[in-house]
C-alpha cells in the first residue's frame, strides 16, 4: 500500500472526526508506537499538549531547542511538561558539527534564514523522526492562522512522506481559548505582551492589532528578499520539496 493511498484511507475515515476522537485513533490505534507531536510550546501549544497527555503522557513530544529561544520559551516548556505529566518530551538540538561549522557566529538568521532554520529545526526534526521511527507527526497549526493555511487537512503527507495529523485544522482561535480555559492552562508569559506566534527570539516580534497572529514571525526577512519568509520548512507538502541546507 503506498503512501497516497494509505493518505486517502485515512482521510475517508477519519478526516472528519474532531480533535481528541482524531488524536485517539491515530495514538492508539493507526500509528501505535510510531507517533510525536512537534511542539513549538508557543503560544497555541498547550491545548495540544494537554490532549495528548489525556490520551497518553508516553506519546514523544519533539521540541525543537534552536538556541534561539526566550527564555520565557524554556521555562514555559519546563512548566507544561510538569503540569501535564509528559514523560518522553524530546530537546531537539542543532548538530554541534553542522553549528560549528555553518553558525559559528550564532548570525546566520540575520542573512540566510532559511538556512538558519534549516540548521536549527528541520534537520534536527529529520534526525529524530529517523531515530525514533515515527512516521507520523501530530502538528498544532490551524486554518484561520495565514493565508497559506487556509487549505490545511486533518490528515495530510509531509514532503518527506511522514504523515501530519493536524487535529485543530478547523478550530476557530474562539473554540480553542474556550477549550484552554476549560482545562485551566497556563497562558505563554509572552502572549500578553502582544506575542501572538512565538518562535526563536531573534526572528520574533510582536503583532499589531488586527493582523494575523504570525505576523511577528520572520518581519525582519523583508529587508533580505523583499518578501517575509512564513514558514520555518518543517511543515512543508508533499508537493513542496525545497533544499534549503546550503
Amino acid at each position: 500500500m503506498t503512501s497516497r493511498t494509505s493518505l486517502t484511507r485515512l482521510s475517508m475515515f477519519y478526516g472528519g472526526l474532531d480533535a481528541l476522537p482524531l488524536l485517539r485513533i491515530m495514538i492508539r490505534d493507526e500509528f501505535m508506537g510510531r507517533i510525536g507531536l512537534i511542539s513549538s510550546f508557543g503560544a497555541d501549544a498547550a491545548l495540544l499538549l494537554s490532549m495528548v497527555a489525556e490520551i497518553d503522557v508516553k506519546t514523544p513530544v519533539l521540541f525543537l531547542e534552536t538556541g534561539k529561544h526566550f527564555p520565557e520559551t524554556l521555562d514555559y516548556a519546563r512548566t507544561l511538561t510538569e503540569k501535564l505529566g509528559l514523560k518522553n518530551v524530546h530537546w531537539l538540538k542543532p548538530d554541534e558539527k553542522l553549528l560549528s561549522n555553518i553558525d559559528a557566529a550564532g548570525t546566520l538568521w540575520q542573512t540566510q534564514p532559511n538556512r538558519c532554520c534549516w540548521l536549527r529545526k528541520v534537520e534536527p526534526l529529520d534526525r529524530a523522526v529517523r531515530e525514533l521511527g515515527i512516521e507520523a507527526l501530530i502538528t498544532g497549526r490551524k486554518r484561520y492562522q495565514t493565508v497559506e493555511r487556509a487549505e490545511l487537512q486533518a490528515i495530510e503527507l509531509d514532503d518527506k512522506n511522514v504523515f501530519r495529523i493536524n487535529p485543530l485544522a478547523s478550530w476557530s482561535k474562539e473554540r480553542q481559548k474556550e477549550e484552554v480555559a476549560a482545562r485551566g492552562l497556563p497562558e505563554h508569559p509572552l502572549v500578553a505582551k502582544g506575542y501572538l506566534s512565538i518562535g526563536c527570539e531573534p526572528c520574533t516580534a510582536p503583532v499589531a492589532e488586527g493582523q494575523d497572529e504570525r505576523a511577528g514571525r520572520w518581519a525582519h526577512t523583508i529587508g533580505i528578499e523583499n518578501e517575509q519568509k512564513t514558514e520555518c520548512g518543517i511543515h512543508l507538502g508533499a508537493d513542496e520539496v525545497v533544499d534549503w541546507s546550503v
